[in-house]
């Protein structure tokens, strides 16, 4: 019996090769925060707040890829550890902003040094032109799917 069907052909399929490489990526990135006590998403939430201090839950939440419900579990633990500090009551609206405690700035920093070294290693076999072509190139397709009328956008 013929095993003519119609599908993606996962050894020529761009968009496979990016989720695998999405997937080593993240289990590098693991490897490396999970002795200073740190998962990716715990990370990413630290970096975010860096960058953009006073992120809400749900921005926190888009931001990380995860959901509203994962991500405040999360800012209840980050906080309780004191890696974060959001005030009692809403300055406006509902939406808590968070920041960055010196506990949580001085973690980030060595979580850093980890993730940094695990992008350096990903980037290792390319030239600084093959890298520049492959983020262009990464920013196009994203912009792309983003723009997409049928995404809802």
């Amino acid at each position: 019996m013929s095993q003519d069907r119609t599908g993606v052909d996962l050894e020529t399929s761009l968009g496979y090769l990016l989720k695998e490489a999405s997937s080593a990526l993240r289990t590098a990135m693991e490897a490396v925060l999970r002795p200073l006590g740190m998962s990716v998403t715990h990370y990413s939430c630290l970096e975010l707040l860096a960058q953009r201090p006073g992120l809400s839950n749900s921005e926190l939440a888009r931001g990380a890829f995860v959901t509203r419900q994962s991500m405040n579990v999360l800012l209840q633990a980050l906080e309780r550890d004191g890696y974060v500090s959001r005030p009692g009551e809403a300055p406006v609206g509902k939406a808590l902003p968070t920041r960055l405690t010196p506990l949580g700035r001085r973690s980030l920093e060595e979580a850093t040094v980890a993730v940094r070294a695990v992008e350096l290693r990903m980037l290792g076999g390319m030239t600084e032109d093959e890298q520049s072509d492959a983020f262009r190139i990464l920013q196009s397709m994203i912009r792309s799917l983003r723009n997409d009328p049928r995404n809802g956008d």
